[in-house]
């Protein structure tokens, strides 16, 4: 098991690199030179100078690489004298020296993601740990409600199998997965939160906190996660009612199911007791996916619906052209995809000895 651990370790950690060096890349030579974009109408040649040297843009593409890479593995080098766009190690970042190499130190720190462009040197660890706990809320909310509907909606078609319940719902799960989360959540608000507002009492827009209007502070209004939620949850929710679907009735063929009929047991008591719980294996599997996806596919969801999210603060750093911003969410975003990923697989590999010994 710990020879899997560390195999599965270290397919993430060259996955992770390949994602980091994917994102430099694109965020450095395409886009063009970003002290230009930063500086617009105001730029001059002594403006342009100091932008570049202040943020590193004067350096070669392989240097500037090579001191994003350092800056964010927690353990690194550092030399006596560095730049300002790298990580300062003494006085402002807290950071353990662990011995020196040379003119360098080897220092142990956290995963230093840079400064926003836009928030007056704001660290962009700091704008991704006031939203991304919203994002995570809202797509546990919507996993849970995909799930508890998808599997709802999965037995009452296997109990109604080639009836016209059967088929509406099969209508209704075709039509979730195609349609586009961008385009439902535009339906929703209007629907929901403008045209019945009056009987749902919900609005188009607004985050899980919101301020007070006489300005003592914030209030949690849960009412506002609700239609995001559901919206985020509809394709993962059209998936499990599919795949339970199918799982379930695989299940029911099987010799122990013959079995269990034969005893006289009623069809609700052999799924509730027998079938149900082996025809849910897939539906874990998707799930699992479904939820690592889910913290990128909110991105539009939030900012159609001005949720106060990692995915709206995307949108707004791609629109200010706030690239370290954009680079630190999405390496993060990525990071915990991979994370995900490895925990269903060790939980795999645990149930199921045959899958580590591949």
């Amino acid at each position: 098991m710990v020879q899997y651990l560390f195999q599965k370790l270290g397919y993430a950690i060259l996955t992770l690199l390949g994602v980091v060096t994917v994102i430099f890349l694109l965020f450095t030579i395409l886009p063009g030179d970003p002290a230009r974009m930063m500086l617009g109408q105001n730029e001059n040649a002594e403006q342009l100078a100091i932008v570049k040297k202040k943020y590193g843009f004067d350096k070669p593409v392989s240097q500037q690489y090579l001191y994003y890479l350092n800056d964010l593995s927690p353990l690194s080098f550092h030399g006596v004298e560095v730049d300002d766009y790298t990580y300062l190690s003494t006085g402002k970042y807290n950071a353990i020296s662990l011995f020196s190499v040379g003119n360098s130190k080897v220092v142990l720190k956290s995963p230093y993601l840079r400064e926003s462009f836009q928030k007056s040197g704001k660290k962009v660890s700091s704008v991704i740990q006031e939203t991304l706990p919203n994002t995570v809320i809202l797509a546990v909310t919507a996993i849970l409600i995909a799930i508890f509907l998808g599997v709802l909606l999965g037995i009452v078609s296997v109990l109604f199998r080639d009836r016209w319940v059967d088929k509406l719902i099969q209508l209704v799960s075709t039509f979730g997965m195609s349609v586009p989360s961008f385009f439902s959540a535009i339906i929703f608000a209007w629907l929901f939160g403008y045209v019945l507002n009056e009987y749902t009492h919900l609005n188009m827009t607004g985050s899980l906190y919101e301020v007070d209007d006489f300005g003592e502070g914030s209030y949690v209004q849960l009412k506002n996660l609700l239609l995001p939620a559901i919206v985020l949850g509809i394709r993962p929710l059209a998936v499990v009612s599919q795949l339970m679907r199918n799982s379930l009735l695989e299940v029911l063929s099987q010799d122990y199911i013959r079995t269990a009929k034969a005893k006289g047991l009623s069809f609700a008591t052999i799924i509730r007791r027998h079938a149900l719980k082996n025809a849910l294996n897939p539906v874990v599997t998707a799930v699992s996916g479904w939820f690592a996806s889910m913290l990128a596919g909110a991105v539009f969801v939030e900012y159609i619906f001005g949720w106060n999210g990692l995915g709206k603060e995307i949108v707004d750093a791609l629109n200010t052209l706030d690239l370290p911003v954009i680079m630190g969410a999405v390496i993060v975003i990525a990071s915990l995809f991979i994370l995900i990923n490895i925990f269903v697989d060790l939980i795999y590999g645990w149930l199921d000895p045959k899958i580590r010994n591949q």
